[in-house]
């Protein structure tokens, strides 16, 4: 102890500070090339590199936490290839029965044709005949729901979400999916392992010893966690005895149902399909099983898909339906191509409902776009968001959207949390993607693109009703707003593509 305590008084202090000051700066530099290098999204990069020319410490540190891009990475590349081998094998049938659908039903399709085949060449997503759907308002509506559809069960569950808690609610449902299990019903769970956090190892040990197979998608490791923590799976789907499939905004968690014991108003969306159009929800459950849970699930096993039919409940008002799916593993940002072409093509109303409104350069373009050529578009946010930054951030995108004609309500009930979009009278949509980055970019989202005059006149009549709980921004207020506020919000905004 001596010796090194002597060693220790020896040294030139000036020398390490030196030694210190060039890794140092090695180190900025080494960060700046990789920042360049490697993020895609030009906006991204200088968001990044704010932070680390700004705060160098910190801007470091939280780019190798959390801003590593990954997209290419060997694991997602085996999950990619898997499924297109899957899809490749069935690519012409899918394409034969997409356009059998689109030239029978060319009427209720009439100005979408482009996005559906975009999403079939993409993707090879099919077009599905719908059967009796089910808007499902709030989380006491879709859970009342899920349960009565659950008990039903003789075949198989199939059930993935980002947040399962370990709640009243979550209680609830692992009591059926292992009553299910013991009775010889397949149970399988996929459950995102940072959404799901509250969800212990007690919970799944009683999952598992129950008969029902569990994983956690991509499972968060110290080693690994830059991409770990950043791609995640923001997936709310199940599908039941491949005759019944839910998809939506809501979460398994008893923040979403509105109860006297629950201080804030949750606002959100789910959907309920049956028939064939849950073969779309079935495929990228599959696909997702396989790859996290290291078993094969046959992707050809017709125990798993609806048969293919025309026959539908609605003969005189036919529904259809398409899957948007996209994530780190996807050559392109299918979902965000997908509102694009569903934003430019809205020739009479365009309503979106959104908890983030942190658009990319695109998706602004194109709201500014269709409310400078007439649409009526108008877009729901909260109040206030759940994350001061976020909400900063949002804010920075309303002065443009305003004076480009886009209207913009603030819902004050409660906190709104669904994901939707209204496109004239014949399509909406519903899932787990938000109008933001992360969505577009990082996580692993769904959404279902519904092709019926009910529906959207549904969602319609929920999202009027939503404005009428909701305050509209004025451009002409807006602009009189504190100058130190609109500077906070433009900070927000240069670093929102890291959010």
């Amino acid at each position: 102890m001596d010796k090194f305590i002597a060693w220790f008084k020896s040294l030139n202090f000036e020398y390490l500070s030196i030694i210190g000051a060039v890794l140092y700066i090695i180190v900025i530099i080494y960060t700046i090339f990789k920042i360049i290098k490697n993020t895609e999204s030009p906006s991204k990069a200088i968001g990044y590199l704010l932070i680390v020319i700004i705060l160098p410490i910190i801007g470091v540190i939280l780019y190798f936490s959390i801003g590593m891009n990954y997209r290419l990475e060997k694991l997602y590349k085996i999950k990619y290839t898997h499924d297109r081998n899957y899809y490749q094998i069935l690519r012409n049938q899918i394409n034969e029965h997409t356009e059998k659908r689109i030239s029978k039903y060319k009427n209720l399709l009439e100005g979408r044709t482009h996005s559906i085949r975009m999403l079939l060449k993409d993707t090879s997503s099919a077009l599905y005949v719908a059967d009796n759907t089910k808007l499902l308002i709030n989380g006491e509506n879709k859970f009342k729901k899920v349960i009565e559809e659950l008990k039903k069960a003789t075949k198989h569950i199939h059930i993935e979400y980002y947040i399962f808690a370990d709640d009243y609610i979550g209680n609830e449902i692992k009591k059926i999916l292992i009553k299910k299990a013991k009775e010889g019903v397949i149970v399988r769970f996929i459950y995102d392992d940072f959404g799901s956090h509250s969800l212990n190892k007690r919970m799944i040990k009683e999952l598992r010893d129950g008969g029902v197979q569990a994983a956690a998608f991509y499972k968060i490791k110290l080693y690994a966690f830059a991409n770990r923590m950043n791609y995640r799976n923001h997936r709310k789907i199940i599908i039941i005895d491949s005759q019944v499939g839910f998809i939506g905004g809501i979460n398994v968690d008893d923040r979403y149902i509105n109860t006297p014991n629950n201080k804030l108003f949750w606002r959100d969306t789910h959907f309920m399909v049956k028939g064939e159009a849950v073969n779309g929800l079935q495929y990228n459950f599959i696909t997702d099983w396989n790859f996290c849970s290291g078993k094969d699930v046959d992707p050809f096993d017709k125990d798993y898909f609806h048969p293919s039919t025309d026959i539908t409940s609605k003969d005189d008002n036919p529904e259809l339906m398409q899957i948007a799916a996209s994530g780190p593993d996807s050559d392109r940002a299918t979902i965000m191509l997908v509102y694009n072409g569903i934003i430019m093509s809205s020739r009479k109303r365009l309503y979106l409902t959104t908890p983030y409104l942190i658009p990319n350069e695109t998706i602004v373009n194109a709201l500014k776009y269709a409310a400078l050529s007439g649409v009526d578009v108008r877009i729901l946010v909260p109040y206030k968001s759940d994350s001061i930054i976020v909400n900063a951030a949002s804010c920075a995108y309303y002065k443009e959207l305003l004076a480009a004609g886009v209207r913009i309500f603030r819902y004050t009930k409660g906190f709104v949390h669904a994901k939707t979009i209204i496109s004239d009278t014949n399509l909406s949509v519903i899932g787990s993607a938000n109008l933001d980055m992360r969505s577009f970019d990082l996580n692993f989202e769904i959404s279902a693109l519904v092709y019926s005059e009910t529906i959207n006149q549904e969602l319609y009549d929920a999202f009027m009703e939503d404005i009428e709980n909701s305050t509209e921004v004025s451009y002409k207020e807006w602009t009189k707003r504190n100058k130190l506020i609109d500077l906070g919000n433009s900070v927000a905004k240069l670093i929102s593509p890291l959010l």
